[in-house]
């Protein structure tokens, strides 16, 4: 993942020509640094639902430009007197976390909040916990998380703050037990089950810890019942009773994978794909573990394909805007596709939807590092195989027990690469 170098780089860097050091670039730089606090500051103007929401969109549209504004933008907010007013830091967070950059969206959705407070707005302070809770619990900064958390817990406010508080509880506990403290979690899932017996929400809250824990057995039988408990429950109507079934049906297909058990995984998705048989996300998921466990590969190839041909329908749907060749494929589809191209022998055409995987930040995973790597040394590339299985094992993120163990692997095929 790139980052961004800095004005002063930028200043020493220069630009050479006939061997001489051009002055104008650092007067430049300043220019470029001027303009760039202008635009920042301009979005002070913008109020209003629409207003915010346009401007979101034309920020984004800008990806590049909006990097340089953000960097700008969070030097900025570090002033005594911070510039940015309440619907600014909104715009800057949800721009700022769409493009990635944590760091500047955290920034801002702690001054939104900060905000929200001296304004008495309850509706702020909605959007900013909640931005700043599921920031922080999907970079996983699971102790700054359950801080979050307590924090809004904590807030005494009217029926807004009110209707976020189960969701932000749920998060809690999920942050408890991501920290490995389980039984932590587990008690006060207990303790939330004795004050409401019959919300399958908790139960179902109860099945995430137990896998989180490694109980998957004791995880599947949670979620079986839970399925029983919604599909009985007469409060919901048919489509809110389906949203949920297919909800868990697809965590059970996860736990399925982890227990290792492909076929009932494979019922679960092809349950799901049935009633939704257009759903990018269960026609990838079905492809990738028959790759993964090379079973149906060319069947697994074609539901791959459909996913990213549904995928692209939905994205040009919602920004209609963009021109075909502007519309991006998900990086988790194009590992699917290179791995089961790999797993088919195809290794030349494996190869370039993997590197395009690996260039995106939604791509930064290890296992997706190591599918590119064997496809390097398939291709007899044993140099580049090392070099990517190098990145690999040097990324800068949080590892869950199954890229831990992914990462142990790497770095024996390391060391046997090397050795050779």
């Amino acid at each position: 993942m790139g980052k961004a170098r800095s004005d002063a780089r930028w200043a020493v860097l220069g630009v050479v020509l006939l061997g001489l050091l051009v002055p104008a670039l650092p007067g430049r730089a300043a220019e470029d640094e001027t303009a760039l606090r202008k635009q920042a500051l301009a979005i002070n103007e913008v109020t209003g639902k629409d207003p915010i929401r346009g401007q979101v969109q034309a920020l984004l549209d800008d990806p590049e430009g909006t990097r340089k504004l953000l960097a700008v933008a969070a030097r900025m907010a570090k002033d005594k007197n911070q510039p940015f007013g309440f619907s600014a830091t909104l715009i800057l967070a949800t721009v700022a976390e769409s493009l990635h950059d944590s760091a500047a969206a955290e920034t801002f959705y702690r001054l939104h909040a900060k905000q929200a407070v001296q304004l008495l707005s309850e509706q702020g302070l909605v959007q900013a916990y909640g931005g700043l809770i599921q920031l922080l619990y999907n970079n996983k900064k699971y102790n700054e998380a359950e801080k979050a958390c307590r924090e809004f817990l904590g807030i005494e406010g009217d029926e807004t703050i009110d209707r976020l508080k189960p969701a932000v509880l749920r998060y809690l506990v999920l942050a408890v037990a991501k920290q490995g403290e389980v039984d932590r979690a587990l008690g006060m899932i207990d303790r939330l089950m004795k004050a409401q017996p019959e919300n399958w929400l908790t139960l179902a809250l109860k099945g995430r810890v137990l896998r989180e824990a490694g109980k998957l057995e004791d995880a599947v039988k949670v979620y079986e019942d839970v399925i029983s408990r919604v599909r009985k429950d007469d409060r919901l109507k048919k489509n809110e009773q389906d949203e949920f079934i297919d909800e868990y049906r697809y965590d059970l297909s996860g736990l399925y994978v982890d227990l290792n058990q492909v076929n009932k995984a494979a019922e679960q998705l092809k349950a799901l794909l049935d009633k939704n048989p257009t759903n990018p996300t269960f026609n990838n998921d079905l492809g990738y573990i028959w790759a993964d466990h090379d079973m149906n590969l060319a069947e697994a190839e074609k539901l791959i394909r459909r996913a990213m041909e549904e995928d692209r329908k939905l994205k040009q749907k919602a920004s209609p805007e963009l021109k075909s060749d502007q519309i991006k494929d998900t990086a988790a589809y194009l590992d699917s596709l290179g791995w089961v191209l790999y797993k088919q022998k195809k290794y030349k055409e494996a190869k370039p939807p993997l590197q395009e995987a690996v260039k995106d930040p939604e791509g930064k995973h290890i296992e997706i590092y190591d599918h590119l790597a064997n496809t390097h040394l398939a291709l007899g590339d044993k140099a580049e195989a090392i070099k990517v299985w190098k990145e690999a094992v040097t990324l800068d993120k949080v590892l869950t027990k199954r890229e831990q163990a992914r990462k142990k692997t790497i770095e024996k095929k390391l060391a046997d690469a090397e050795k050779k």
